[in-house]
Order: structure tokens, then sequence, then C-alpha cells
């Protein structure tokens, strides 16, 4: 730990200084990174420009897809995560769990940056957590350009922009919520710019949580034998928590051309939690000859925090810039489990009735980035270079007890603590020109050396890897009309391994299901492609996309039975994936008083994953139809109802295939008067949501279904203060003076 500490020290002081800083300032790169404030381009030199949009509708960029959320109905007591259902193809299940198209291999940014919160186990957390008010927009990058790294996972990108107010004056906001089963929320956000000096910040407070069950049904097959062990596994938890966060930037205009800005944030998560799950095994009779229940009661809690500071230099030319941008976040999550057994028969090597598990999870990131940009003839330079430290430690101590004595005895076989060591140098380039009035092109070329040191801490022997790799990217668009786009674009991208994937270790998850990683991991490498047509077909802001996506050593699960009851799930670069598919959004006003906002993807994924010792690799494909509306009506001058449906369609999940699923929102808003208003959100009004999982292999039957409850509503007040600012976004919240309010539109 103390190494790592000093971390921000030696770059700083030693590999951001002298020589190295010279060089990298000699090179002038660019701050592409920070996309919450698009770079404006220089317009004398021809070149296809990008700026700031302030308006209500967003504005695709030649490299993403832009969705306005701030305007949403129920963003004033809704989490991150539920602004992020309201994205075409994105869906987030209760967990947290982020999926785009499908795949989970998705990387989430803070303007435009990786954060250590929103990595590994506590991105959920924390996306529950977040107030969807303070998101401006959500860009979708699917297929990410130069400038982007492969830290987290080297998949398409979701990058969260934050409300900033660039407005002269003050404005504030505050919200108070109230919801079913004791659950409250409240935020209170303001910011103050002189035109030379602006600051902005906000705290938030959260108490809420969804109760699950879980019912699986697995059966065994003896790859010698060929006898069936059949089991089952029902369970609940519950449990509300807590969290609570401040975050403050700000901007300082040093003068005409210097800028300087920093930030800080710091939150916190309470992990506390009931549950308990029966387990069941069964003979060949039939009848039992297992039966017992574990309990559990968790405690502990997640603190996160983040710090940066940025500077900007613009350049005689216009359209010049040098930027430099230097961001650290951290996250720990402390917890503790406390387990008691209850044996209606007991099993076979039986374990204690009590025991004891405590984890302690650290993340730590470091990034620092410095970037030029430039006109050159007809054409836009942009360069970059990145310097960053990612540490993963994970420490898990699981102790026996004695029911007699209550002494207590660790055990070795599920006590474990290893750490994860990644550093990565990058430099980047791309060249952006407008070769005639119709068409406009980026090129850019990533190349990155990136270190990984795995350490076990319990005798296993240390294991590091090295990469060095080019990674092209190629956007195209092609311009038809003032209201048409022909956009095409290719990335080549590759996803590392994390560490968890790496870890070799045997960890227990539960009484049936262990799982452990490969150190012998390589990159898997992801070629992308996609042409879309964006235009404006009378009042509806339309796109259509149709991509190709194909995964070659494939980070893939592996499951094999250890016992009779047991299952070890492990990682391999075993097998391909590819797919396809054409996605879809309409969004505008059909009416003076009635918006409509929707979209689909209808998708085909096809993989060879590793079956089983008999069969070896196995062929599997589905066909996926995923979709979702919502309709904002404007009841009257004060009142507005928003209804959204969300169904996503059959997806491959590790050796399983997970089933459709279909759930719907309800949002009503009435204003007092323009800067306050009344506020109800109900999510789920059926309670349909669940996730259910189908394995079916000839050594594994399984059918398990996850069921969270998801029908919760809140009722709370909203109230937007301050000049002509405040007043602005008190009608922009009733939905007044604006379109749709979220669909992505045409231009950029």
């Amino acid at each position: 730990m103390t190494t790592y500490h000093r971390l921000p020290f030696l770059f700083t002081r030693g590999v951001l200084s002298g020589a190295i800083l010279g060089a990298l300032a000699s090179l002038a790169p660019p701050a592409l990174a920070q996309t919450g404030a698009a770079p404006t381009a220089a317009t004398e030199s021809g070149v296809d420009a990008t700026v700031t949009v302030t308006g209500n509708r967003p504005t695709n960029r030649i490299d993403r897809q832009v969705y306005d959320v701030k305007n949403d109905v129920s963003a004033t007591n809704s989490s991150a995560a539920d602004a992020l259902n309201n994205v075409p193809s994105v869906a987030v299940d209760p967990d947290g769990t982020v999926t785009l198209r499908g795949s989970t291999r998705v990387q989430i940014y803070i303007d435009g940056k990786p954060s250590a919160m929103l990595q590994g186990d506590n991105r959920g957390a924390t996306l529950n957590a977040m107030p969807a008010e303070d998101i401006e927009s959500v860009e979708v990058i699917n297929n990410p350009g130069a400038q982007f790294g492969n830290e987290g996972g080297g998949g398409p990108i979701l990058n969260l922009v934050m409300r900033r107010n660039r407005k002269p004056g003050g404005f504030g906001a505050a919200s108070a919520n109230g919801g079913t089963a004791g659950r409250y929320n409240s935020a209170l956000s303001g910011s103050y710019n002189s035109g030379v000096f602006g600051i902005q910040g906000g705290v938030n407070v959260r108490h809420d949580g969804r109760n699950t069950s879980i019912d699986t049904d697995r059966v065994r097959i003896d790859p010698v034998t060929g006898v069936a062990t059949h089991s089952t596994q029902d369970g609940s938890s519950s449990g509300l928590r807590d969290s609570a966060g401040l975050n403050t930037a700000m901007t300082y205009k040093l003068g005409d051309k210097d800028t300087f800005g920093a930030n800080l944030a710091f939150s916190r998560n309470s992990n506390d939690g009931r549950s308990q799950e029966r387990y069941v095994t069964f003979g060949a009779d039939g009848g039992a000859n297992s039966d017992y229940v574990r309990a559990n009661r968790s405690s502990g809690h997640s603190d996160t925090g983040t710090w940066g500071a940025r500077y900007e230099h613009k350049g005689e030319l216009s359209g010049e810039a040098m930027k430099f941008d230097l961001r650290v976040s951290a996250m720990t999550n402390d917890s503790g489990s406390a387990y008691s057994n209850a044996y209606a028969i007991r099993p076979l090597r039986a374990l204690d009735n009590q025991s004891r598990q405590h984890n302690v999870t650290e993340n730590r990131m470091i990034d620092f980035t410095g970037d030029y940009e430039r006109p050159v003839d007809q054409a836009f330079v942009k360069l970059g270079y990145k310097l960053a430290g990612h540490k993963n430690s994970f420490d898990t101590r699981y102790t026996n007890i004695d029911i007699a004595t209550l002494a207590e005895t660790a055990n070795t076989a599920r006590s474990n603590r290893f750490e994860l060591d990644e550093t990565t140098l990058a430099l980047y380039g791309s060249w952006q020109m407008r070769i005639n009035e119709a068409w406009s092109a980026v090129a850019g070329l990533r190349t990155e050396l990136t270190r990984m040191e795995f350490m076990q801490m319990n005798g296993q022997p240390d294991v590091s890897n090295r990469y060095v790799n080019a990674i092209p990217s190629l956007f195209v668009t092609h311009r038809l009309s003032d209201s048409t786009n022909i956009r095409f674009s290719y990335a080549h991208r590759i996803r590392r391994p994390g560490a968890g994937d790496l870890n070799p270790f045997v960890v227990y998850r539960d009484e049936f299901n262990v799982s452990s990683g490969n150190p012998n991991l390589k990159p898997t490498n992801t070629d992308s492609f996609e042409l879309g047509y964006e235009s404006r077909i009378g009042v509806l802001d339309t796109n259509l996309r149709g991509y190709y996506r194909k995964d070659t050593g494939l980070i893939s699960e592996r499951k094999a039975f250890i016992s009779d009851t047991v299952i070890l799930t492990t990682k391999d670069n075993a097998g391909s994936n590819q797919s396809g598919g054409l996605e879809f959004t309409l969004s505008g006003k059909l009416l003076p008083k009635l918006s409509l906002n929707t979209s689909g993807n209808l998708a085909y994924t096809e993989q060879r994953i590793f079956a089983s010792i008999n069969t070896g690799e196995a062929k599997r494909h589905a066909v996926s139809l995923s979709g979702r509306a919502r309709i904002n009506y404007q009841l009257s001058d004060d009142d507005q109802l928003q209804v959204a449906v969300n169904g996503q369609g059959k997806t491959l999940n590790g050796q399983g295939v997970r089933q459709p699923n279909v759930t719907t929102n309800v949002s009503l808003r009435h204003a007092i008067t323009p800067a306050l208003s009344l506020v109800l959100n109900v999510t789920d009004v059926f309670n349909a949501n669940k996730i259910e999982t189908i394995t079916d292999t000839d050594l594994l039957k399984e059918t398990s279904i996850r069921r969270s409850a998801g029908r919760i509503a809140y009722f709370g007040l909203s109230y937007r203060f301050g000049g002509a600012a405040g007043a602005a976004a008190g009608r922009r919240g009733m939905g007044q003076n604006r379109g749709d309010g979220f669909g992505a539109g045409p231009r950029g």
C-alpha cells in the first residue's frame, strides 16, 4: 500500500517533470478526452466544427450519439441507473449491471475520464446512488476513437456529462422526495459564474434499495457414469442502504487565453443487508440427503473520492489549444458478513454452524493527460498522451467459529489477498479534415504500452504481463442535406483482463458456487464497424444504424463441477464472438402537447465457447429484439405525464441464455409555480422485473430466476432558484419551450 500512495508524487514530480514533461509539452498534445465541453474547431480552416451545444435538443457528433437526460420528468427523484435505462440500447438491471446492445463490456466515464467509483463491483452501487439530476447528457460511443484508452474493459463507452452552468449569475436547485417502504432522497446544488470565476457544487443523500429473491434448479450429469445429481437453491435478501455525497468544481480565467479548473467529490455508501438461502440436494431415489438454511447478516461501507485539476491555454490560431488534465480517484469497500447454518439434514463434511467473512477492496486510479490541437491547412490535428496508474487490492479473510467455545479458526481455503498493478503509457493522434462540402473524416491511431503485475499474498507465484497495442480508428460523415447525414465508423479495441479475471485463487461465493481467475489470460481483440443514417422526417428526428462486431481470443466463462453440488466458474481465452444488428431511434413532437421517443435494436449474436470436456467448443446463437418507448403528454399548462416501456430481448450470458424482460415506468409532474414542482415517479409499475437465465449443456442443466422488488414509488418537491438561468431551468423541467427533450438529433 505504501508504494502506491507514492505514485501521485512520482507522477507529478518524477515521471511528469524534467525531460519527459518538456518533451510532451513540445509535442503540444490536445485534451480530447475531456468530452464534457466539446472542443471548438477552427472554422477558418474549413474543418467540420464541433461546438458546445447549450440548447435543449442535443446533437450527434462524428464519433458518438448524444442523449439529453436533464429534461426527463423523473430526473429530480431518480438515479443515474434510471437515467441510463432511458438511453437507447442501454439496460441497467436492479444490481447495477450495465449492458449496451446486449454486451456487458461497457466502460462508464465521467466527463470523458474513467473513475475508480465506476470500476468493478462498486459500479452498481455508485449508479444507484448518483442523482440523475446531476447529469446533463449521456454520450454513447460505440466505436471509441484514438483519444480513448482501453482501461475498464476496452468496450464501448457511456460518458456521463455532468451539469455545468456557464451563464453569468447564480442558480440553485433543491429537491426532497419520499418513497415506499421508508425510502427517501434529497439533493441541493448551486452555481455562480462571474465570467472570470465560476464555482458549482452540490450535496445529496439517499436511503434506498431493493429486496431480491433467487430460485435456482440445477442438474449435474456425471461425465463418466452419466448419473444425474439434482439440487436446488432459493434465497432472499433485504435491507435499504444509505448513501451521501458532495461535489464541487471551480474554474478561473487567468486571462483571455488561459483557464484553470479544479474539482473535488466524495461519497459514502452503506453495505448493510440481511439474506438467507436454502440449499437442498437430492439422492437417486428423489429424496433429500442434504437440507439446510444459511443466514447472513452483513454490514460495512464504501468510500469513494476524486479530485482533479486542469489547465487550458489557447494559442494564437483560432482553434489552437493546449490542455493538461490530472484526475485522481479512489474507492475503498470494507464489509463484513456473519453466517449461521441451520441443518434439517446435515450434509457430509458440513461446516461449523457459524462463520465470519471480512472483505476489504481498494481501487486507485491516477490519470494524467496532455493534449494539443490546431488547424493545419484544411485539416485539424490533435495529438495527445496519457500516463495512468491503476491499482486493485483484494483482502478476504474467512473464519470458522466453534459454537461450543466460540473460538475462531482461520479458513485458509476461503481466505485470499492479492493485488494488481496496471501502468499505461499511451500516445495518440488524429487527423480531421473536411474533404469538401459533403464529406468529412477523422482518422486516428493510438499506441498503448501496458504493464500488469499480479501479486498473490498467500505464497503463490507472482505473474506479470506486458502488452504493446496499436489501435486504429476511422470516422467518415457524408452530408446529404442540412438535416441528413450518413456516418461510417471503424475502431479496433482490446479488452485486457481485470483483477478478478486473473486471480487464480478459488473464491467462495456461496455453498454451491465458487470462482477463480486465470493468470495466463490474454487481451480480447475487437473489430467494430457501424453505418448510420440520420435525418429529420417531418417532426421526427430519425436515426438508423447497422453494426457488426467481432471478438477474437474471447475472455469467456467456463463452468465445471468440483463436487456433486459445487460449480467452479473460471475464465479462459476460449472461443470467439460475432454480433450484428440494426438499431433505430425516432423522437420528436407528434402534437403540440404530445412528444415521442422510441428506439429498438434487432440483434444477432453468435458465439463459439468451451462447452465441456466431452464436447469441447460449442457454437450457439441468439436473435434478440429489444425496444423502448417513452411518451410525454402535456395534460395542462401545469401538468405533464410520462410513460416509459422498456423491453430487453433474449441475450447470451456466459454459458447460458438470459430470457426477455419488460418493465413500465410512469412519472407525473405538476408545476405549483414556474420554479416549484411536485413529482410522482413509479418504477416497474407491474412489478415484472426479473432475470431468468437458462443453461443447457451436456453436463449442466440449470434454470435461475432472480426477482427484484421493482415497483417503487417516489413523491417529492423540486425547487429551482436564481436569476434567468433558474427560471429557464424551471420552465425546462415542465417540458415547455423545448422539443421532445431526449432524442439524439441528426446535426453536429
